[in-house]
C-alpha cells in the first residue's frame, strides 16, 4: 500500500507539473495570440480609416479642379459637379459652394439668390444682414450653392462664414496654403447638432492664382470611429495633438460625444492619421483584458489537467487497488489449499498412526489364549475410547483436547466414581490419544472390586517448574485395591502403561501397590503434553478447575 500510495503521489505530482506547464504554455500562446489579432484587427481599421479620409481629401481636390467657368456669381455652381461629387461614393453630408464676395457685390449676390428662389437672400453674418458696402472693408466668404439642396441646407445660403467660429479660420488656412484643409470639430446643425468637420478646397479661377472661393464637404465623424463588428475587440476614439486632453467617443448607434482622455486604462495603441493639413490621433482602446483572457485560459487548462491527472490517478489507484486485492485473495486462496493440502496430508498419517493402533490393540488383545468375552469386551472399550479421543480432536480441529474432558467422557469405565484434581490442561493430539487409551486401561482394570465393594479412584495432576523446564505429573490410586482384590493387568495393558504411553510422552512410569491403594504415576516434560498452538495464543497452559466430587 506504501509503495502504491508513493506511485499514485509521484503521478499526481507529475500530472500537476505537466498541468501547470500547460497552464503557462496556454497563457503564453493565449495573451500571443490575442495580441497578434488585435494588432492586425487595428491594423485594418486604421488602413481602412486612412482610405477613407484620402478619398475624402481627393474628391475636395477633384471638385475644386473641376471649376471652369468665368462668372462664378451664381447660385448653381455646384450643378456641373453633381454627378462628379456623387461619383466617389464618399459619405459627406453636404457639398457647399462658398464665393468671396466683394462688398461691392453684395446686392447683386442678393438678387441671384432671390430669382434662384431661396427664401432667405440676404447677405448675413452672425450679427445680421449687411446692407451697405462700408459695412465690411475686406471680401467675405458667403455660402452660395449647397448640394443636397434640402431645407436643412438651403436655409444657410447667403451666409457669411468669415466670422464662422471653426469656418471662419479653416477658409483662412485654404486661402493661405493653396490646399484641402479640415476644419476643427463642430456640430453640425443640418445633420442635428451631430459633431463633424468641413474640408475646404480652394478654387482658383482659370487663368489666375488668385482663388476665388471655396469647395467644401462636411462629413460626420462617427464613421471614423465605429468598427461595424459587435464583435471587435477594440473601441476607437478621436484625438485632436491640438487638444491633447479631449477626445471623441461615438457609441453603437453613432452619436458623438466629447470626454477627457482617461488617466486609467490608457489606449493599447495610438495611430496618427492625416487629413485635411492636419494630424489626427486614433486611439484604440481593448475591450477586454488580454492578459485577463490569457489568465482565463490558463486557469482552464490547468483545471482540465488537474481534473484529468485526479482521473488518471484515481483510475490507476483503482486498477492497483483491485490487483492488490486480487493477489491477496490468490495468495490466500493458496495459502488455504496449502494448508488444507497439509492438513490432509497429516490427517491421512493420523489415519494410519490411529489404525495401527487398532491393529496393535486388536493383535494385542485376541493373543492366542485370550478370554473371548473378556478380549470382546476390552477390545471394544479400547476402540471406543480410541474413538472418542478422535471425535474431540475432531470438535476442536485437532487443536487439543481438555485433559478433565478426557477423564469425564463416556469412554471410560465407571467414569462417576472417579475423583479429578487438577488444572484443567489442554493436552496436543498426540498426548490426548495416548491418555485416552491409559485413562481406560486404568479405569477398565479397576472394576473388579470384591464383596461388592466398588473402589474408590482419585486421579490428580500437577505442574511444577517452568518454561523448558516444566514438569507434568500425574497420578492415579485406586483405593481399597490389593494385589489380590484387583484384576490383572493384561499384557496389552502393561505395554501401555510401562512403555508406550511414557515414551509417547516422553517420561517415565511406575505403578506400585500401598497397604489401601494401588497408584500409578507418570512423569513427563510439559511441552509433550500440552497444546503449544494454545500455549502460545493465551499465554498460560490451563484454567484452574474446581475438583470433582
Amino acid at each position: 500500500m506504501v509503495r502504491l500510495g508513493f506511485i499514485i503521489g509521484l503521478l499526481a505530482i507529475v500530472g500537476g507539473l505537466l498541468s501547470g506547464l500547460a497552464a503557462h504554455r496556454a497563457y503564453d500562446q493565449e495573451l500571443t495570440i490575442d495580441r497578434i489579432a488585435l494588432a492586425r484587427a487595428i491594423d485594418i481599421h486604421a488602413s481602412l480609416v486612412q482610405d477613407r479620409l484620402t478619398e475624402r481629401e481627393l474628391l475636395g481636390r477633384v471638385a475644386s479642379g473641376l471649376f471652369r467657368t468665368p462668372s462664378v456669381l451664381r447660385a448653381d455652381m455646384l450643378e456641373p459637379l453633381r454627378s462628379a461629387i456623387y461619383a466617389f461614393k464618399t459619405d459627406f453630408v453636404s457639398a457647399g459652394w462658398v464665393l468671396r464676395l466683394r462688398p461691392d457685390e453684395i446686392a447683386e449676390a442678393e438678387r441671384v439668390l432671390r430669382n434662384a428662389g431661396f427664401p432667405n437672400a440676404a447677405i448675413r453674418n452672425s450679427q445680421g444682414p449687411i446692407k451697405a458696402p462700408d459695412d465690411s472693408a475686406s471680401s467675405l466668404d458667403v455660402l452660395m450653392d449647397v448640394e443636397p439642396r434640402i431645407n436643412a441646407t438651403t436655409e444657410q445660403l447667403g451666409r457669411s462664414l468669415t466670422d464662422h467660429l471653426q469656418l471662419g479660420p479653416t477658409l483662412a488656412r485654404a486661402l493661405r496654403e493653396r490646399k484641402p484643409v479640415a476644419s476643427d470639430p463642430f456640430e453640425l446643425r443640418h445633420r442635428n447638432d451631430t459633431i463633424g468637420l468641413v474640408l475646404a478646397a480652394p478654387v482658383q479661377q482659370s487663368g489666375s492664382d488668385e482663388a476665388i472661393g471655396f469647395v467644401t464637404f462636411s462629413y460626420e465623424l462617427a464613421p471614423l470611429m465605429l468598427t461595424n463588428d459587435d464583435n471587435a475587440m477594440f473601441s476607437v476614439a478621436l484625438r485632436d495633438p491640438r487638444a491633447a486632453d479631449r477626445e471623441l467617443i461615438a457609441d453603437d448607434r453613432g452619436v458623438v460625444s466629447v470626454r477627457a482622455v482617461p488617466a486609467e486604462n490608457p489606449p493599447s495603441v495610438l495611430r496618427n492619421e492625416r487629413f485635411g493639413g492636419r494630424d489626427w490621433i486614433l486611439a484604440y482602446y481593448p475591450k477586454t483584458s488580454s492578459v485577463t483572457r490569457a489568465q482565463n485560459s490558463a486557469m482552464l487548462t490547468a483545471a482540465i489537467g488537474i481534473v484529468l491527472t485526479m482521473l488518471i490517478c484515481g483510475l490507476f489507484g483503482y486498477i492497483s487497488y483491485s490487483n492488490l486485492r486480487l493477489r491477496r485473495e490468490i495468495e490466500v486462496r493458496i495459502g488455504f489449499e496449502r494448508r488444507l493440502t497439509a492438513v490432509i496430508d497429516e490427517l491421512n498419517h493420523r489415519v494410519k498412526n490411529i489404525l495401527a493402533v487398532i491393529q496393535s490393540i486388536v493383535t494385542r488383545t485376541l493373543r492366542h489364549g485370550s478370554d473371548v468375552d473378556v478380549a470382546r469386551e476390552l477390545l471394544i472399550g479400547r476402540i471406543h475410547a480410541m474413538s472418542n479421543v478422535v471425535s474431540l480432536l475432531t470438535d476442536s480441529q485437532w487443536q487439543g483436547v481438555k485433559l478433565n474432558g478426557l477423564l469425564d467422557s463416556r469412554a471410560v469405565p465407571h467414569a462417576a466414581r472417579i475423583a479429578v484434581n487438577g488444572p484443567d490442561i489442554m493436552v496436543s493430539a498426540r498426548a490426548a490419544q495416548s491418555l485416552a487409551l491409559l485413562f481406560f486401561e486404568l479405569a477398565s482394570h479397576a472394576d473388579s472390586a470384591p464383596h461388592g465393594q466398588q473402589p474408590n479412584v482419585v486421579a490428580q495432576w500437577t505442574v511444577t517448574g517452568s518454561g523448558d523446564d516444566a514438569l507434568f505429573h500425574f497420578r492415579w490410586e485406586e483405593f481399597n485395591s490389593t494385589a489380590a482384590t484387583r484384576r490383572e493387568d493384561s499384557e496389552f495393558g502393561v505395554i501401555l502403561l510401562d512403555r508406550v504411553v511414557p515414551e509417547a510422552l516422553g517420561g517415565q512410569a511406575k505403578r506400585y501397590f500401598t497397604d489401601v491403594s494401588y497408584v500409578y504415576e507418570i512423569t513427563a516434560p510439559l511441552a509433550t503434553v500440552v497444546d503449544q498452538g494454545e500455549r502460545e495464543r493465551t499465554g498460560r497452559i490451563a484454567a484452574p478447575v474446581k475438583p470433582r466430587p
